[in-house]
């Protein structure tokens, strides 16, 4: 597959296999990203969200943007950790629980950035004028993929987690979007419009072998594997 290319342009911020939790939702083409999700690293681990709350203990948000917070799974323990401007949003937790992939528009535009789970060490992993979202772990935690508009649409892909070896994975002149990686690493399943409405496909982590695993008139979105049962 090809290696990374940016752009100057600014924008705002068959079923599947056995084991793929599907988001599935009917209607037109006007859907959007949701701008606030959960992620959950792990039995009884803390929960990250995107919310734009800006009152309650520990809250500290005048510009009611959206920022990331922690909590336990009872509600409890509430903790912001980004606070600045711009909204933050798409938290996603590494394997280990130890870090946080999220994505920012403090720089502009949309970016994928990283942190530690208490919130310290918030550092741009994209860098470039193009927006990059929907960040996601992979297994091992040396990789992370997300969606960006570097072309001038949207496509998958992956780089390191220091932010290295940024390369396009589905190269496709359509709207590919929420990668979500299978439990082994081995492949990453995503939305795309490319079929004239959104589907979910699949591929390998390196880009090859793209299928469309839904193949139907309505809006197919958000896909999420299951994890392996311990």
């Amino acid at each position: 597959m090809r290696g990374e290319r940016t752009r100057t342009s600014r924008g705002r911020v068959g079923m599947a296999a056995l084991g793929l939790a599907l988001v599935l939702a009917g209607g037109g083409l006007g859907w959007r990203e949701e701008p606030a999700g959960a992620a959950f690293p792990g039995k009884n681990g803390k929960i990250a969200f995107a919310s734009d709350r800006t009152t309650g203990r520990g809250v500290d948000n005048p510009e009611g943007d959206l920022e990331i917070f922690t909590m336990d799974p009872d509600g409890s323990g509430l903790k912001q950790l980004t606070r600045n401007g711009a909204s933050d949003g798409s938290p996603a937790w590494s394997r280990d629980g130890k870090r946080i992939a999220f994505a920012s528009g403090r720089d502009g535009n949309d970016e994928v950035y990283t942190m530690a789970a208490d919130g310290s060490g918030q550092t741009n992993r994209t860098r470039n004028a193009a927006n990059d979202s929907a960040p996601a772990w992979s297994p091992d935690g040396k990789r992370i993929a997300f969606a960006s508009e570097r072309f001038g649409y949207r496509d998958v892909y992956t780089m390191r987690a220091d932010g290295s070896a940024r390369t396009n994975r589905t190269n496709s002149p359509a709207y590919d979007h929420d990668p979500a990686w299978s439990p082994d690493g081995r492949k990453i399943a995503f939305a795309s419009i490319r079929g004239g409405n959104f589907e979910v496909y699949t591929m390998a982590a390196d880009g090859g072998n793209q299928l469309n695993r839904t193949s139907n008139g309505a809006r197919d979105v958000g896909p999420d594997w299951q994890p392996r049962p311990r």
